[in-house]
């Protein structure tokens, strides 16, 4: 931190910046040899210098052979376009297949390229054939040849079947690709230059930590709730996967008092309150009253205090330095159908009720919270200036949030269930930590009642379902309003959180080994600079 504080890593970056190259370069040089080169290309030059490189590949790419003929240079092309919000058409690839409808052998002379074919391929709309085929070309290819490649592009392959790029929180692979660049010996300025970025980084995220650490100490709130478990570190982390970027740090302590919140209410609907009580507090939270908490018990009565004074303190630093009105309704509105939904949970529960998966998904798409995240989110990203942008945004983008939601949810139930299989005695926790027995409903135990299957086969339909969100979510990324971009980029990134977190089991509600590894690279440990 004092190393941040005296200036030193921003005079180090100011001189290295000098070494990064022009737009007009980085347009010419994403189709010559260079993938890592590329990739941190895009990490280390400006939004605009990016968009001006993007514009020119966007006008030259049907016109220029080096594309059409080269299976990389049109992979990284069409992924990097689509990425950024171009509409660019999945014919991009149909000078690589065949008459018949397949991609031609011909195509996997180039594993570097096979690679970015199969990443491209998660950028596929719903309805568009041939990336379908295309992903199932490459992870087919890659699959088979993994065990004949050298060790660094062995590695490459196994992180991108392991977890598409897209599908990933950049922030969250940055310490893994610089390790990666720096055994392929790529240009060395650039890679102290990710170095040193990564850093002041690291450095505002430790400040915000700090700021968040002494918030919830002084709260005490955790002290009286010995239901609730305390998570604060790994709450922060999922903030800084919706939003890294240094100048959002009150926003990334805003959705951390949210995320800390959501579990301790998680806790309450699932393990503590009984049902008289949860539709007593249930009400007391859609009217913003504490007169209608005077008969629970003190705990009830605590937490429901403190998450109306948290709130109405949030929505006043929203009003004073967003320059919003009327922030308090919205969010108010928020944590009522979110407290809503987990009563219907609960009674759920309480009966012994098995829904559909319609009936389900009907109501955990907002128990997910991300309706809850994305309120939050939206005053924080979008201008005032934008005002009925973003009420026209959220009138017309409802899919968008839910996409989101479901694919946390749909992750989440994947990752829980796991952790029941493994020790059926410990707890597991929903989105931010929350506890549910092996017989509550979700999405793979509904699926298999309704339609008599193994837990197996109900698995294989669940990740089928993320695979089609996502493809919904992509289309509502392309040709977006640019003021609206930054809240656009914050909901898909709450969905690549999920795809984390819950990976190999609940990472948040019972932290990993891999959960904890990523605490330590980002939030503790900084890179050693020579």
């Amino acid at each position: 931190m004092e190393y941040f504080r005296t200036g030193k890593i921003r005079n180090r970056v100011s001189d290295y910046r000098q070494h990064v190259p022009s737009a007009c370069t980085v347009s010419m040089c994403l189709f010559v040899d260079g993938e890592p080169y590329t990739r941190q290309v895009q990490q280390l030059k400006g939004e605009e210098e990016i968009r001006e490189a993007l514009d020119t590949i966007m006008s030259d790419k049907n016109n220029s052979p080096g594309i059409k003929a080269n299976l990389y240079a049109a992979a990284l092309c069409f992924r990097l376009l689509r990425q950024h919000g171009y509409g660019v058409s999945q014919n991009m690839f149909s000078g690589f297949m065949e008459e018949v409808g397949m991609f031609s052998k011909s195509t996997c002379t180039n594993v570097k390229g096979m690679i970015e074919l199969f990443e491209a391929s998660h950028l596929a709309l719903e309805g568009e054939n041939i990336l379908d085929e295309a992903k199932a070309f490459s992870s087919g290819y890659l699959k088979e040849i993994i065990s004949n490649l050298d060790n660094n592009l062995a590695k490459q392959v196994v992180h991108s079947l392991e977890r598409p790029l897209h599908w990933r929180v950049q922030w969250f692979d940055i310490r893994w690709y610089i390790d990666f660049y720096e055994e392929e010996g790529v240009n060395l300025d650039l890679l102290k230059l990710a170095k040193l970025n990564f850093n002041m980084v690291q450095a505002v995220h430790q400040k915000d930590l700090k700021h968040i650490s002494r918030w919830w100490r002084n709260l005490g709130l955790i002290e009286n709730l010995s239901f609730t478990r305390d998570r604060l570190v790994e709450s922060f982390l999922c903030g800084v996967g919706f939003s890294s970027e240094p100048q959002h740090g009150s926003f990334r302590l805003c959705i951390t008092k949210v995320i800390i919140f959501i579990q301790v209410l998680d806790d309450v609907y699932d393990i503590y309150g009984s049902l008289d009580e949860l539709e007593q507090f249930t009400n007391a939270v859609d009217r913003w009253d504490s007169k209608e908490i005077q008969q629970l018990p003190e705990s009830m009565k605590l937490c429901f205090q403190v998450l109306q004074d948290t709130t109405n303190a949030v929505a006043n630093e929203i009003q004073k330095e967003k320059g919003w009105d009327n922030v308090l309704p919205m969010v108010q509105q928020a944590w009522a159908n979110f407290c809503k939904s987990l009563f219907v949970e609960a009674k759920w529960y309480n009966k012994g009720y098995t829904p559909t998966l319609q009936e389900y998904l009907s109501n955990a798409w907002i128990s997910s919270s991300v309706s809850l995240l994305s309120v939050h989110a939206i005053f924080f990203c979008v201008p005032h200036e934008a005002k009925e942008e973003m009420v026209d945004f959220l009138e017309k983008n409802q899919e968008l949030v839910y996409s989101s939601s479901l694919i946390l949810r749909l992750c989440n139930d994947l990752g829980t269930l796991e952790n029941i299989s493994m020790d059926n005695n410990h707890p597991v926790a929903l989105l931010i930590g929350r506890t549910r027995e092996s017989d509550a409903a979700s999405s793979v135990l509904c699926y298999m009642k309704e339609v008599n299957v193994s837990e197996e086969i109900s698995r294989t339909h669940i990740r089928g379902m993320i695979v089609k969100t996502w493809k919904n979510m992509n289309g509502h990324c392309i040709a977006s309003s640019p003021l609206l971009q930054p809240i656009i980029n914050i909901i898909t990134n709450i969905a690549r959180v999920a795809q984390w977190i819950y990976q190999y089991g609940d990472g948040l509600g019972i932290p990993d080994r891999e959960t904890k590894a990523q605490i330590l690279s980002l939030l503790i440990e900084p890179l050693g600079i020579n």
